[in-house]
């Protein structure tokens, strides 16, 4: 887990870069649990993902889950003294709800990067062929489950038994609940895509594929020992 300052940021593989000058989030609600700065300028993702897209997505959708999470925390010692993912693992309801949106989104954004996209290199691009047969056969089912998933929620790639496998996660759902570990992820929230495709979701999914950070899932496949 990352501690600046006394507060808590989900430990992912990559923590969230601190940086003067890029996006962060301002709240009048303080708590153990805080929203991490974009590891990149606003502008920085153009043109698969604008600037206004970050600034709502980041800035006040993100932000309310973590304001919503330290409200809660402020009521329940128990709470505020978890982790993210003690959370996601023990707690229901709203609780968990908005730490796994918390966790979600950090994890999103610096899932994407301004030189990412292309095809994989590393281990990760070993494990894919492994497991999928080849990097197109499995950005194909990825984007499947992307673009079909019903309503709101996430596609992650996990690592499960040692395997790679594409799950969907409805609403908040964080595979870290059945002690999987995430490699990467999608938002399929329509806040994430609607500022800059509308309803059109099959050509935000496509773009995304112009953004992956794949030096982000790398880190991942190690922390998971693959």
């Amino acid at each position: 887990m990352l501690s600046v300052a006394g507060h808590r940021f989900a430990s992912l593989a990559t923590t969230p870069v601190l940086r003067m000058g890029l996006a962060r989030c301002f709240s009048s609600v303080t708590g153990p649990f805080q929203c991490p700065p974009l590891p990149y300028v606003k502008n920085a993702l153009e043109p698969h993902m604008s600037a206004e897209t970050l600034t709502y997505h980041h800035d006040k959708h993100h932000q309310t889950y973590v304001d919503t999470l330290n409200s809660i925390a402020a009521e329940n010692s128990t709470i505020a003294s978890k982790t993210l993912e003690q959370i996601i693992k023990t707690e229901t309801g709203k609780p968990f709800n908005q730490a796994a949106q918390v966790y979600n989104h950090t994890f999103f954004f610096n899932n994407l990067a301004p030189n990412g996209g292309g095809e994989p290199t590393g281990k990760i691009a070993e494990l894919i062929t492994r497991d999928f047969g080849s990097f197109e056969k499995f950005k194909e089912e990825f984007s499947a489950a992307a673009v079909g998933h019903f309503g709101s929620g996430w596609v992650w790639l996990i690592a499960d038994d040692g395997k790679l496998k594409i799950v969907q996660g409805h609403d908040a759902g964080n595979p870290i609940r059945e002690s999987k570990t995430p490699l990467m992820n999608i938002d399929v929230w329509e806040h994430a895509y609607y500022i800059d495709y509308r309803n059109a979701r099959a050509q935000y999914v496509k773009n995304y594929w112009n953004l992956v950070n794949w030096d982000f899932v790398n880190d991942n496949v190690a922390k998971a020992g693959l």
